[in-house]
């Protein structure tokens, strides 16, 4: 279990509350390279679906974002999606993807 900096500990406290707040499979957040972060849900809706750190990603772009320090995704699945990864590698092929439980414990 990685030891997280007090700037990726909030990225796990965002992304716990974007999951909590709309009751979604995922919560993510993500710190951009200017140190604003973004966090997001899972949206399932029938015209189209983004895991939550797809959505973050959308988020950070569409606001200008050029890249990406950090991202954490908070899920009881206990494994990362290919499509949140890639999302991610898009704009920073080293970033650290952090995954945590429902309970914010860090588990990769």
């Amino acid at each position: 279990m990685p030891e997280l900096d007090a700037e990726d500990e909030k990225l796990v406290t965002l992304a716990r509350s974007a999951r909590a707040r709309t009751q979604a499979a995922e919560g993510a957040a993500l710190r951009d390279t200017d140190g604003r972060t973004y966090a997001a849900s899972t949206v399932d809706q029938p015209s189209f679906k983004l895991t939550a750190l797809q959505a973050a990603v959308a988020a950070a772009v569409s606001s200008g974002a050029e890249g990406i320090e950090a991202a954490v995704v908070v899920t009881a699945e206990g494994l990362l999606k290919e499509a949140s990864v890639h999302a991610v590698r898009d704009i920073a092929e080293k970033a650290p993807i952090y995954l945590a439980d429902p309970s914010g414990k860090v588990l990769d």
